[in-house]
């Protein structure tokens, strides 16, 4: 007879499998000729070479692990530089490393919210900061989707009498779509409120210098509390979250995730380094993605193809059902073309899509070869619906 955790686990995958919501990893050989938009590699950086032999020479030097916390003794002199030039970047006075993005947001929640702290969250926030609230036991409140007259509804009706918080993804990463910060800072303002911005889509990518959506155009006044992340624009690996230095000091002495946490690979830190040198030395990286995503949005407006508005290297296909959009990225994957395939829950009931990410690495093929395949899914499917009409 099965035990009780044995069955839990089978019903699980049976519920999954029946609801077309099954995930399967793929194990992937960067030399097997695939095009990748399905990635966050948004710069081309992580395959560079100079980022391999950065992070090479790290290890050689300093250790394949920090060996410790950074607390203990695994703060190195590396960490230190990295924090500093993350700081500059989007000007702030101090930055703090975390091992990943996940971690930023949970550990930085839970040092900042306590059941007596009132946190307002964009509904389409990603996980992280949800979970980061619901792990501080903090009251939440989550408001429509960039709506900043939702939002100020819901803080004129909340008594201000305690800390309150306001969080938002910067670029939305299902979306693409890009926070309004001067609007939810202007918000925040009026009523007392921190904001907290993820801007983990933005980073490399928007402001004039690759900083991103809040960076130096909204200083801490606007922006007290701004999380990042390494492993997606700049091609490496980590988070980071950059603020005062009080705010800092703070989430040292405070953020779980952090204190408890072997510090990050010193040669991971060394490839972040020559990332952010590259990023300044070579804008025509971002030159090139923004005329990628100018020529795909044109292209795919002229077949007609349902293309979210997005202005950011997140171009998603809402196609509505879960079967539609694992169909459309079988075939995809048969030309040799990896896109994600996202269904709920990630994304709301009947807002299935494709999430094609777009990278300064792709050719003008490689482009060609994705708008060829999604021309060839849409005939596909209009040939079937033509089959089924009577």
């Amino acid at each position: 007879m099965p035990d009780a955790w044995s069955t839990h686990l089978t019903e699980q995958a049976a519920g999954q499998r029946h609801t077309g919501r099954w995930r399967r990893r793929r194990t992937r050989c960067w030399s097997d000729g695939c095009r990748d938009f399905a990635g966050n590699d948004y710069l081309g950086l992580a395959g560079d070479p100079r980022l391999a032999e950065a992070q090479a020479e790290g290890a050689r030097r300093l250790g394949a692990g920090a060996r410790a916390s950074h607390l203990v003794s695994g703060h190195l002199a590396v960490h230190e530089a990295l924090e500093q030039r993350l700081a500059a970047l989007t000007g702030r006075p101090a930055a703090l490393l975390f091992s990943t993005g996940y971690m930023a947001n949970l550990g930085t929640l839970q040092a900042l919210c306590d059941p007596d702290t009132r946190v307002f969250q964009d509904r389409l926030n990603h996980a992280s900061l949800l979970d980061g609230a619901r792990l501080a036991g903090a009251r939440s409140r989550r408001f429509h989707h960039n709506d900043l007259d939702d939002l100020e509804r819901l803080l004129a009706r909340t008594p201000n009498d305690g800390r309150r918080l306001v969080v938002s993804d910067g670029v939305f990463s299902m979306d693409g779509d890009v926070a309004d910060i001067a609007g939810l800072a202007a918000t925040c303002a009026r009523h007392g409120a921190w904001l907290m911005v993820d801007d983990a889509h933005g980073l490399g990518v928007l402001g004039e210098a690759g900083d991103g959506c809040v960076g130096r155009a909204h200083g801490i006044d606007e922006v007290p509390v701004l999380v990042g992340t390494l492993g997606k624009a700049l091609g490496s690996a980590g988070a980071f979250v950059a603020g005062s230095q009080a705010l800092v000091e703070h989430l040292i002495q405070f953020a779980r995730p952090y204190v408890y946490t072997t510090a990050q690979p010193p040669g991971v830190a060394a490839a972040t380094l020559e990332a952010l040198a590259l990023l300044e030395a070579e804008p025509e990286r971002r030159t090139r993605l923004a005329t990628l995503i100018r020529r795909f949005r044109h292209e795919a407006t002229l077949l007609g193809l349902p293309l979210a508005a997005s202005t950011t290297p997140i171009q998603p296909l809402v196609l509505g059902g879960c079967q539609r959009v694992m169909e459309w990225a079988a075939r995809l994957a048969e030309r040799g073309i990896l896109v994600g395939a996202i269904r709920e829950p990630t994304v709301p009931r009947g807002q299935s899509r494709l999430r094609i990410t777009l990278s300064a690495a792709h050719t003008d093929a490689d482009l060609e070869a994705l708008l060829e395949g999604l021309a060839a899914c849409q005939a596909q499917d209009t040939a079937s619906l033509q089959e089924l009409t009577p």
